[in-house]
């Protein structure tokens, strides 16, 4: 998460929606002021870009145009129910993220890498009764990927019947394979083709 590439794509997608509210400008009437309607609109350049537009919380740049229960959502480990709890929990759900200072900022990260410090509810969490510790945790981002790798190293490595569909690449949920999950060479009938049949000479 947070790579270079999704940062360049986010700056894009803001250029985009900024030069379409000066589009929609330029095409409104007349002012009071006499301005006339149609004139050019003035377009972002590169880097024009003001610092609030992309804020970098939990390993991940967001979008601080967004509300913040809104923007949040898209923070690896944070789910719809979780950006609403955090957000209520807060007191600034409803404030756009980038009018948010850098103390409200740094406590809502440690929101979302710690919610049980904070009276988020255990149901919430996604790693209840954790195998090794037994602890109710709550994971995001970075922590949330490794811990998910090494499980699947485990159940591979004690050879469960997860570990080897895992190891196999097929689905480990009990779906069908019959139609889907199809990789590879396409399987079905193959026809031979038929060759031209000689003619016999007379003799």
């Amino acid at each position: 998460m947070g790579s270079d590439q999704e940062f360049k794509k986010l700056e894009a997608k803001l250029r985009k929606k900024e030069e379409g509210k000066d589009g929609q400008k330029a095409t409104k009437p007349a002012s009071k002021d006499g301005e006339e309607a149609g004139e050019k609109s003035h377009r972002p350049k590169k880097g024009d870009l003001k610092s609030q537009d992309i804020i970098r919380i939990a390993e991940t740049n967001l979008d601080g145009a967004k509300k913040v229960s809104d923007a949040i959502r898209r923070i690896r480990g944070v789910s719809f129910m979780m950006s609403n709890a955090i957000s209520k929990l807060s007191g600034f759900g409803e404030k756009r993220l980038g009018e948010l200072s850098d103390e409200e900022r740094n406590k809502l990260e440690d929101m979302i890498m710690n919610p049980q410090k904070h009276g988020v509810p255990v149901w919430m969490y996604n790693r209840r009764r954790d195998p090794t510790t037994g602890e109710n945790k709550h994971l995001a981002v970075s922590e949330l990927e490794f811990t998910q790798k090494m499980d699947i190293g485990l159940m591979r490595k004690l050879k469960t019947y997860k570990g080897v569909r895992h190891s196999l690449g097929l689905p480990v949920r009990g779906q069908r394979t019959r139609g889907s999950f199809r990789k590879g060479k396409t399987v079905g009938v193959s026809k031979r083709k038929q060759q031209p049949a000689t003619s016999k000479k007379k003799k």
